[in-house]
């Protein structure tokens, strides 16, 4: 497979910390970006799981959309979510992650930033040229990079495009989104840590999240019928025109993956 620009030779200067590739203990504010160069495979799900966890745990959060092409978190009402227009005469204006990087670093906030496949190149190449992390890392901004694997016919793609990130960063700041809406997640037999992708990365990576394939008669339908109405899951749990049982089988699909994401220590 080809290299995109990512995966260049330009990519291994990137570096998640400061210049000496350590971590200032104390943090102010976290910033989490949704990445992966693979379009339809559960960024702004999980960009939007992101944001609604920060916001039950407490913290005070700004989400910002990114996505020129499908502005799915954007349509999120709840969660007051701000549009980033990038495209200048049908065209990517790179200059305009420069508006995102001022809000990074002027608002205390925990932010939650989703990122298109349109725009998965672009932007972290301006990390790349700006030398961002470094700027983030002097301002106490602690950077998150989630990306998604999936299974079926997309799994060697987000393969790729993890594979890609992690070999971008010199810190333990990537976070896994193994999503089996797709199918199951593997190859060859192996299980995704004992995929070669990750053994070579596996020092990059903070941890994981699964996104367990659910029964799609019942736990199924009612996540997809949640997602569809761009609800929240404490939206739909208290005011949803659900029934009892399905706002029981949300509340068990939040309880999941809160603990796992509290198991993480992101804040």
């Amino acid at each position: 497979m080809a290299k995109t620009p990512l995966a260049s030779d330009s990519a291994a200067q990137l570096s998640i910390g400061d210049s000496h590739g350590t971590t200032p203990e104390i943090r102010t504010h976290s910033i989490h970006l949704s990445l992966q160069g693979k379009g339809g495979v559960g960024k702004s799900l999980i960009a939007s799981i992101l944001a609604q966890y920060f916001r039950e745990r407490g913290r005070e959060i700004r989400c910002i959309d990114t996505d020129p092409v499908n502005s799915t978190m954007f349509q999120y009402k709840a969660l007051n979510v701000s549009r980033l227009e990038l495209l200048r005469g049908g065209i990517i204006d790179h200059r305009g992650f420069d508006t995102l990087m001022e809000r990074l670093l002027t608002e205390d906030a925990t932010f939650v930033v989703d990122n298109g496949a349109a725009t998965f190149i672009p932007l972290w190449n301006y990390f790349l040229e700006n030398h961002v992390l470094d700027v983030l890392t002097h301002a106490g901004k602690r950077l998150y990079v989630h990306t998604v694997v999936t299974g079926g016919q997309a799994l060697v793609d987000t393969l790729f495009g993890f594979k890609s990130l992690a070999e971008s960063t010199s810190e333990r700041n990537i976070v896994v989104w193994l999503n089996e809406y797709f199918g199951r997640i593997e190859q060859g037999g192996k299980c995704f840590e004992q995929m070669s992708a990750f053994q070579e990365s596996a020092t990059k990576v903070r941890g994981s999240v699964h996104l367990k394939k659910l029964n799609q008669d019942t736990f199924g339908r009612d996540l997809e019928d949640v997602i569809s109405r761009k609800l929240t899951l404490a939206e739909a749990i208290k005011d949803g025109p659900f029934s009892i049982m399905t706002k029981q089988r949300l509340r068990m699909i939040e309880r999941d993956w809160y603990e796992q994401l509290d198991g993480l220590q992101l804040i």
